[in-house]
């Protein structure tokens, strides 16, 4: 396969997030797209059918935290037009005990105290705790948090709480998998991801030191390099 028949890189961010998310992997990865959030889109399969309606015909395919929720579901959907999956910063599984109070009591932070409420409550147990109080990391992501605001946030959380079973969706993944997640992430953890990785035939996984949730922003360099690893795997044909 030829360079200019690679099939290209998509990225799809998670919850309350946009295309902002990925900055540091657009610049390292010159023909990747990232799909900028997905607004107040309330499950799993629109949000899917969103981006295989605006992608190529084949493609690599990252998705973080809630986006890597809608790789899967792209992946159920359109096989075949996936050639590499990553899923970075996630959970296959289904919803909790108490998932659904905890998420829907920030949904009502938001509705009653404002997005800077919201956002200072649910953003800061995001990152490592290395990382919460660096104005360079932290401004930034409030900024796109807020920009993506409490409708959206609000959506998605439907969207989360209403998730499908994955259990056998998993081991029918063929195509190279990476699994990525920062040591430090308290949100979904890196026993979380050593699952998907068993789940997943032939996956191969990188924890990532100091890094939490928001792992492209709080490590980009090194997963930017698990990255290039991955895309140097030969493509599902």
């Amino acid at each position: 396969m030829t360079a200019a028949s690679t099939p290209p890189l998509l990225l799809l961010p998670g919850l309350m997030c946009d295309a902002r998310i990925f900055a540091a992997q657009l610049v390292r990865f010159g023909e990747a797209t990232a799909i900028d959030g997905f607004g107040t889109r309330t499950d799993f399969g629109a949000m899917a059918r969103h981006v295989l309606d605006t992608a190529p015909p084949r493609f690599s395919l990252l998705g973080h935290s809630m986006g890597a929720r809608v790789a899967l579901e792209v992946v159920r959907l359109a096989p075949d037009r996936v050639v590499r999956l990553a899923l970075v910063s996630t959970g296959t599984h289904p919803v909790r005990p108490g998932e659904a109070d905890k998420r829907r009591r920030l949904v009502e932070i938001g509705r009653t105290q404002g997005v800077s409420a919201l956002v200072d409550e649910w953003l800061p147990p995001m990152l490592a705790p290395a990382h919460r109080t660096d104005p360079t990391m932290i401004e930034p992501l409030r900024a796109m948090c807020e920009a993506v605001g409490v409708a959206a946030f609000a959506a998605q959380i439907d969207a989360l709480l209403s998730r499908p079973a994955l259990e056998t969706l998993l081991p029918a993944i063929r195509c190279p998998t990476l699994i990525a997640v920062g040591d430090a992430d308290e949100w979904s953890p890196p026993a979380q991801h050593v699952l998907i990785r068993d789940a997943v035939p032939n996956a191969r996984m990188t924890i990532v030191p100091g890094a939490g949730h928001m792992l492209p922003v709080e490590a980009p360099a090194a997963l930017n390099d698990a990255i290039a690893d991955w895309l140097s795997l030969p493509p599902l044909h």
